[in-house]
């Protein structure tokens, strides 16, 4: 096993990586003495959610499964509200736990809930899917959505622990866990140019998973070394947004439902390096590796049939807007990306002209 420290202004706390973290009764002694909501989606409940819940009772742990319907859709107020119902009825209090076990969805809803009910409640994050385990279930980040975008209604709240078992892989789809190939990918991108090549010599997830725990691992140290600098995504920390801003667009635009996330930011990533390309901050050479290698993982890479319209309203619109300004996160070479501030109108007219519409 793998252990990465975070060590952020708000909290302190541990990152364990290995197959087998899930089952070990170790990686639950805190535990002891508290009550546990285990919450899991209606895909990840029966694999998991169970599973634990029996674990946790078993070592003489008061636990109790919250399900809640998989999908995007379930990041919403409406499911929240019962969440917190739930937790009300099994009376959490601010020493207790809430354990998210799946992806992003669970985690963001979970870890938001936690962050509100009774002012903070303890939280262990235990990310089922490869997006989850690099990306969302590390700093802290958790929210709902609104009809108007997503992530609106969020905080930053970190978790007491992350429990990271590479094992738990083997039920994730293949479309799920290519998902989580784009947000690996981000990492060679904005930071990790050994880790871009590296992924450039394998060909499929078998290969992939041969090599997931150092894959894995050296997503967090990026993470981890990005939070602990900006927790609160006042500078640095923008940078792993790159390729979300116009793949949150194409999310928006398409109502959550016709691409995954990861799928989403794989044409965001592709886009905006494009347009780092037109402006001058990158070569040709730049865009065609990062478009083969997510090509190469089963991610689109070309941008949908949207209008410029479209595409600019929900961009204006995103949560990383700053009055007139917005913020994107433009690659000069792998490895290696810079921020830029864009008046909404310069990314209007750019973003008419390369859609063409």
């Amino acid at each position: 096993m793998r252990e990465i420290q975070v060590n952020t202004q708000t909290k302190k706390y541990s990152l364990k990586i290995g197959n087998g973290v899930f089952d070990e009764e170790s990686s639950y002694i805190a535990l002891k003495d508290r009550k546990s909501v285990i919450v899991a989606d209606s895909n990840v409940a029966p694999l998991y959610g169970e599973k634990l819940m029996e674990k946790l009772r078993s070592m003489g742990i008061e636990a109790e499964l919250y399900v809640f319907p998989a999908g995007e859709s379930s990041k919403s107020h409406e499911e929240l509200i019962k969440l917190y119902n739930f937790l009300s009825d099994a009376n959490i209090t601010r020493n207790d736990y809430i354990i998210a076990v799946g992806g992003g969805v669970t985690g963001d809803l979970a870890g938001f809930a936690a962050s509100t009910y009774l002012r903070g409640v303890n939280l262990v994050q235990v990310p089922t899917s490869l997006l989850a385990m690099v990306d969302s279930s590390i700093g802290g980040k958790v929210a709902v959505n609104l009809p108007a975008g997503k992530n609106l209604v969020g905080s930053f709240y970190q978790p007491d622990v992350v429990l990271i078992d590479p094992s738990l892989l083997c039920s994730l789809p293949d479309r799920h866990f290519s998902d989580g190939m784009a947000e690996v990918v981000k990492y060679g991108c904005i930071r990790d140019s050994e880790l871009f090549s590296m992924l450039e010599t394998m060909n499929n997830r078998k290969e992939i998973m041969q090599n997931i725990e150092e894959i894995i691992f050296r997503c967090c140290v990026v993470k981890k070394d990005v939070v602990e600098q900006d927790e609160k995504e006042k500078g640095l920390r923008m940078i792993l947004n790159f390729g979300h801003t116009f793949g949150h667009a194409i999310e928006k635009c398409f109502y959550y439902k016709t691409y995954t996330h990861g799928e989403a930011v794989a044409m965001g990533m592709v886009f905006i390096s494009e347009m780092s390309c037109k402006l001058g901050f990158c070569q040709t050479g730049i865009v065609e590796r990062i478009k083969n290698l997510l090509a190469k993982f089963c991610l689109p890479v070309n941008f949908p049939d949207l209008s410029a319209e479209d595409v600019y309203n929900a961009v204006i619109k995103d949560k990383k807007a700053r009055t007139n300004l917005i913020n994107l996160v433009l690659i000069e070479d792998i490895g290696k990306v810079r921020i830029e501030a864009f008046s909404k109108e310069k990314i209007g007219g750019i973003v008419y002209e390369m859609l063409g519409n």
